[in-house]
């Protein structure tokens, strides 16, 4: 990576091949062998997210494993949509504990990230010691699928729903501009907490005027344009595309969370809030900051203290050697 737009703080890329793939992994502390962390982001994001909490968790005595996840950056992008389903994005992870060596980690993920490490702590539960999610709470799986659910409630223009029922046509408004795209998407919430009526996905991809104040500097903001101007957006939103068969998938397993569990909401952030996560998380400490929806990023100092006080209180012996 080009030296000019990684931090000096921010591990060097390695491709791992894992599950049939090369994931990009942003790795750090590898001294502190025995307490890994694997960082998990979400969409349009990537491993960099992570970066103003990666070195306090080093500090703090964690082996930091931060990937671009399939589909992003430069780890692979494979054809098929089925291939970002949460069997193979959980795979993934899975591959990671596999190749340095561990029986189970930590897992922290932030929106997508946070529907990944909740799936992956169902599908693989012996895997996964503790949960930290940010943003997105658990996902009750009701009695419809996902996206059939989503549109009657919201409507075929809710973008989870317009990324499924005509394919091809977000993905090209993104590429088509990338950085005006993601410079009107990461900015801080309105104080309501709520996108401006009829601003969905695509507007704010066109929109000549920017919500609000954007979160994070100049140089930061260029890593993403980057990295997506390179990548283009169809393998992130590949995995919207896989929520159905996802419900699908997560049918047969038991839905109860039984990891110790923390869950930090924002309170401008426009998700809503799980008001009985401890039914199916019994163990979860739910927590807030006063931040719109990229926590990690618009209250790095607040977010990584939280993280920290909670896994020093939640502490246990080391999980394995890599």
């Amino acid at each position: 990576m080009d030296p000019r737009t990684n931090p000096t703080d921010f591990p060097e890329p390695t491709l791992i091949a894992v599950n049939g793939v090369d994931l990009e992994v942003f790795e750090a502390g590898r001294q502190n062998a025995g307490k890994p962390v694997v960082l998990c982001h979400g969409w349009p994001d990537l491993a960099f997210t992570w970066r103003h909490q990666v070195p306090a968790l080093v500090a703090a005595g964690f082996h930091v494993i931060a990937p671009n996840q399939r589909g992003y950056g430069n780890s692979a992008r494979p054809g098929e949509v089925t291939d970002y389903d949460i069997a193979h994005l959980a795979g993934d992870l899975i591959g990671l504990l596999d190749h340095y060596g561990y029986p189970d980690a930590t897992f922290i993920g932030h929106d997508w990230g946070a529907m990944v490490v909740w799936s992956l702590t169902l599908l693989h539960p012996t895997r996964v010691n503790k949960v930290i999610c940010l943003s997105l709470p658990y996902p009750v799986r009701g009695d419809r699928p996902w996206l059939e659910f989503m549109e009657a409630v919201l409507g075929s223009d809710y973008y989870f729903v317009h990324f499924n029922r005509q394919p091809g046509v977000a993905d090209a408004v993104f590429d088509e501009n990338p950085a005006r795209f993601l410079r009107n998407l990461y900015c801080k919430n309105e104080p309501s907490g709520e996108v401006p009526p009829g601003m969905e996905m695509i507007d704010i991809a066109r929109a000549e005027t920017r919500r609000g104040e954007l979160l994070m500097s100049e140089d930061d903001l260029a890593v993403y344009i980057a990295a997506f101007q390179s990548s283009g957006f169809t393998g992130g939103i590949n995995w919207y595309r896989n929520l159905d068969r996802d419900w699908h998938l997560l049918a047969d397993v038991d839905p109860i969370i039984r990891q110790p569990a923390l869950m930090i909401y924002g309170d401008r952030d426009p998700v809503a809030r799980l008001e009985n996560l401890a039914d199916f998380v019994p163990g979860v400490e739910e927590t807030h900051l006063d931040s719109g929806h990229w926590i990690q990023q618009e209250r790095p100092e607040a977010t990584t203290r939280m993280i920290l006080e909670w896994l020093d209180r939640h502490a246990t012996s080391p999980s394995g050697s890599a």
